[in-house]
């Protein structure tokens, strides 16, 4: 993506923004309480931008959360691997 700057988990500041070829939104949602608390950090604004937003603990906000959104699970297993799962409704345009 372009970004020069190493991307750092935003526990303390729920938003981290970085600037590459596309705007990057990095959101830690663990501290948030509710969907209404995350619109009121301008969520639009990250969901509906032309960049790119990841969020960290997206079941906190999830009615927040547009129908459309590829979601990315990453489940450790009991050998110490993990299982990547991909699923969403726009997954193959979010791939293209």
């Amino acid at each position: 993506m372009g970004i020069q700057e190493a991307i750092t988990s935003p526990t303390y500041t729920i938003v981290n923004e970085y600037e590459g070829r596309m705007p990057f939104f990095h959101i830690d949602a663990y501290r948030l309480r509710s969907a209404e608390e995350f619109e009121l950090i301008d969520s639009a604004r990250y969901l509906y931008g032309n960049g790119l937003c990841a969020i960290e603990w997206s079941e906190r906000i999830e009615d927040a959360l547009p129908e459309n959104v590829v979601s990315i699970a990453i489940i450790p297993e009991n050998d110490g691997s993990r299982t990547i799962s991909i699923s969403g409704e726009s997954i193959e345009k979010a791939f293209a």
